[in-house]
């Protein structure tokens, strides 16, 4: 079964480390996704971009409109993302425990499924 590890930061916290900080809490992400990749549960990581150059779409009611970040109402932001292969929902809780971000961040856990789910 798959599981999602979302990455949600508040938003501008990146702007508040120096760069060193920066590299280092990125590279403990790399160090953690290698250790997934090594124990077969990664399926798929990415580190996402600021949402300063994000856009949002939205086509309710037959006109589409296009709002470019930042986005000033925002608190929070996803700053990244794993995919997992668990057998449980438990065993990717305990997987989210260890992910470094936990420390800046809230690792929100998710079982991947179709959206007509409740």
């Amino acid at each position: 079964m798959s599981h999602m590890l979302l990455i949600v930061e508040p938003a501008g916290q990146r702007a508040t480390r120096t760069e060193a900080e920066g590299r280092e809490a990125y590279a403990s992400m790399q160090r953690f996704g290698e250790s997934l990749k090594s124990r077969g549960k990664l399926l798929a990581a990415e580190s996402l971009a600021s949402q300063s150059t994000a856009v949002r779409v939205h086509t309710g009611g037959g006109k589409a409109q296009v709002l470019d970040g930042p986005f000033a109402e925002a608190k929070e932001m996803i700053g990244g993302f794993f995919l997992l292969d668990c057998a449980s929902m438990e065993e990717a809780v305990a997987i989210a425990h260890e992910c470094p971000a936990a420390e800046w961040a809230t690792v929100e856990v998710r079982a991947i499924g179709p959206c007509h789910d409740r």
